[in-house]
């Protein structure tokens, strides 16, 4: 399998004959989530880069950086299970930020001012600083990301479309454990105790698409309620918002999509899910 640090040496390798290249940007941590987006890259493209690069600038907490769990060696190791089109991008610091490691500045209006963009101030303008960069050397035919993450999807598409960057963003559902956990790299550092409590997240989740109220209060004291019945769990934000901006709303209307956002403390670990939600 082919591992580069250098971009230039990327792009010549990438640039010597013509060919649809799919990109899978990554922190490393690669797990099944990973997986499913690499197998669809891998279908839908020649070659597929998967870039692993732990971002300092999306971290708005230091502490969260230096614990985040990065080893090329497994990662190499988890990738050499696919086909030999997969690349790796490991770029060093310097690559990526060779005037210093700083973020850009972006306005990407109300999809960046709520749910993860309130609680990490800055977070989104390190994501879209470090896509900027993959797109724009690696030029991508499409790009894949899950939509575990779906805020972050909605901004890279933003970015996607005012810089003209002309990638295809494809997005795949989020990967789940067998309780419905969302699969997330963070999910390592639950203890026992966390791990069984934390499935209570996505029951949540499913028993409120069910429900028929349309009540927000209602809707929002059920998820607390059920979710910090455990002490091991604590409901950072629960957020029900239009699709169409993100904005968070408390009244709903038949004909319009929303989402339900939540961030889940255990512990030190955050955990973060969403899921589609209808008022008939």
């Amino acid at each position: 399998m082919l591992v580069f640090k250098a971009s230039e040496k990327l792009k010549m390798h990438l640039n010597s004959k013509a060919q649809k290249i799919g990109l899978v940007p990554t922190m490393g941590g690669l797990h099944r989530g990973h997986s499913t987006l690499i197998k669809k890259a891998c279908c839908d493209n020649d070659v597929v880069v998967v870039s692993i690069y732990v971002n300092p600038t999306q971290f708005n907490d230091l502490n969260d950086l230096k614990k985040y769990p990065f080893d090329i060696t497994s990662d190499k190791s988890f990738l050499s299970q696919f086909s030999k089109n997969v690349i790796i991008y490991n770029p060093g610091h310097d690559e990526m930020y060779p005037s210093g490691i700083k973020s850009k500045s972006y306005d990407f209006g109300s999809i960046a001012l709520h749910m993860e963009g309130k609680f990490r101030p800055g977070h989104f303008n390190g994501v879209a600083t470090v896509i900027e960069k993959l797109f724009k050397e690696i030029r991508p035919n499409n790009a894949y990301f899950g939509e575990k993450d779906y805020q972050q999807i909605q901004i890279i598409k933003a970015l996607n479309r005012s810089l003209n960057l002309d990638v295809k963003i494809i997005s795949c559902p989020t990967e789940r454990e067998d309780d419905g956990l969302a699969i997330s790299t963070r999910n390592k550092f639950l203890n026992s105790r966390q791990r069984s409590a934390a499935k209570k997240i996505y029951y949540a989740l499913q028993e409120l698409k069910v429900k028929k109220t349309k009540k927000f209060d209602v809707m929002k004291g059920f998820f607390i309620n059920t979710v910090e019945h455990s002490e091991d769990l604590k409901v950072e934000y629960f957020y029900i918002a239009s699709i169409d901006n993100l904005i968070p709303v408390e009244k709903f209307h038949k004909q319009k999509k929303y989402r339900i956002f939540i961030a889940v403390l255990a512990g030190n670990t955050r955990l973060i899910d969403n899921e589609e939600i209808k008022f008939n």
